[in-house]
């Protein structure tokens, strides 16, 4: 992959909402789909993560719904200091993230940067990790980066 966004897929859309239960029925109902099961994340200090570059112990629910070949995923914070949370404090319930799948997630991380877009959010996920980049001015959104497996993990 270059050390742009070009190369990359992809992955989701996800929304923040308050009760994840009752919105995933809500989706379920309108999509035609079961109400997928709800999974919530490990403390944030088992899996690495950082918000603003500070040690986070923040939890989510997640529910997904495949969607093709993009999620819609829904997040219910469960307290701490994250990019969920904020968002919610902020804006209420509503859009999220918009993701993608790289692979060197180092490179992308740089390129971001070099334009501009900081990373604000960090954490391991299984043998993989993903990273949140505060993209609203330039963008108007925050953008997410997943690796699948992780070569090392991404730094500011």
């Amino acid at each position: 992959m270059s050390d742009q966004l070009g190369g990359a897929n992809l992955a989701q859309v996800a929304l923040v909402v308050r009760d994840i239960e009752a919105s995933a029925r809500r989706w379920a109902a309108l999509l035609g789909m079961p109400v997928p099961n709800v999974i919530t994340t490990a403390p944030g200090l088992e899996v690495e993560q950082t918000y603003q570059g500070v040690p986070s112990d923040a939890r989510a629910k997640l529910a997904f719904f495949q969607l093709g070949p993009v999620q819609l995923e829904l997040i219910e914070p469960m307290g701490g200091d994250s990019t969920w949370q904020e968002a919610l404090d902020r804006k209420g319930e509503g859009f999220h993230h918009i993701a993608f799948w790289v692979e060197g997630m180092q490179r992308s991380v740089d390129h971001l940067r070099e334009h501009g877009i900081p990373m604000v959010q960090r954490g391991d996920m299984g043998e993989g990790q993903y990273a949140y980049f505060d993209a609203e001015e330039p963008l108007g959104v925050t953008i997410e980066l997943l690796e699948r497996k992780r070569e090392k993990r991404a730094e500011p």
